[in-house]
């Protein structure tokens, strides 16, 4: 890694790395270095001749082919038409299971947290699901998640085509091990060692003296992150002014978070309509038998 890369730059490198193949990637709302790592990844197929990637950003213009927003996404997914997305959560165990909804005992969940929305649908149906949380500790990669909103491997006899990929943090790359249903630490970042990872982490995992650190980019591609990149990634996400930015970049998320919540309460206010129209047409029918 080039000296002057930070760590924000070295995750958006290792995104487009964890990319590589694929043809159609979606990101979600609130996912700067998501949405980065895949422009990244776009740029660097037509820089070298490889083939065209298809980058689709909730919440952007330019950068999305939807017109119908999630429920376009979900379409997407169901009919194989999107080969990579991505998931946070506020728990994260050994097994790949994600935590959207809060942490305690549910329902009584002493902190609460956006809601599972449609992230148990997309983990089944997306073959590469690459888990992100920036934050590497214990309280977020636990042992075992208080409430499972989607759960990484499943039974026997469970037909699913997706499922987790990688878990990138700001200390270390795992890879998911579908097989054992473990993740496997593939390398740790400049500056961090396998032992600190270890008492990073909540739960357990192969590979867990791994000396391997994580490459990041050359001079031509940080370049190419602090320039095109930067400058597209700004349609969607106006307060970045760089990949390191810190008050700018934390104030743009919360208002994403916001919108997020409110559209997430609105689908909820329809979903609830729709119950009570059903309702009272089932009553109109019987009242005319």
């Amino acid at each position: 890694m080039t000296p002057e890369c930070t760590n924000r730059q070295l995750l958006i490198y290792s995104i487009s790395r964890l990319l590589a193949g694929v043809r159609h990637v979606a990101v979600g709302m609130s996912s700067p270095m998501p949405a980065a790592g895949a422009m990244l990844l776009r740029a660097l197929n037509k820089k070298q001749g490889l083939a065209d990637v298809q980058v689709s950003i909730l919440g952007s213009v330019k950068h999305n082919s939807f017109t119908g927003g999630s429920e376009e996404l979900f379409d997407c997914a169901a009919q194989g038409r999107i080969d990579a997305f991505f998931l946070g959560g506020g728990q994260i165990d050994g097994k790949a299971n994600v935590n959207l909804v809060g942490a305690g005992d549910y329902p009584s969940s002493e902190v609460r947290w956006p809601g599972s929305y449609g992230s148990a649908y997309l983990y089944f149906l997306v073959p590469r699901v690459i888990l992100f949380r920036e934050e590497h500790s214990r309280r977020v990669l636990v042992d075992q998640v208080d409430f499972i909103s989607a759960p990484g491997v499943s039974e026997e006899g469970v037909h699913r085509r997706g499922g987790p990929h990688a878990l990138l943090t700001n200390a270390a790359l795992f890879a998911f091990q579908r097989d054992v249903g473990r993740f496997r630490l593939e390398s740790v970042h400049p500056g961090r060692s396998a032992r600190e990872i270890r008492e990073m982490t909540g739960f357990s995992f192969d590979n867990d003296r791994c000396k391997v650190e994580t490459p990041g980019p050359d001079a031509e591609t940080l370049a190419l992150m602090r320039g095109q990149i930067r400058t597209e990634l700004a349609e969607t996400y106006p307060a970045i002014r760089g990949f390191s930015a810190g008050g700018g970049l934390k104030s743009h998320l919360r208002r994403r978070e916001r919108f997020f919540l409110r559209d997430h309460q609105l689908f909820l206010l329809e979903e609830a309509a729709l119950v009570e129209d059903r309702l009272i047409m089932k009553e109109e029918c019987n009242a005319h038998q």
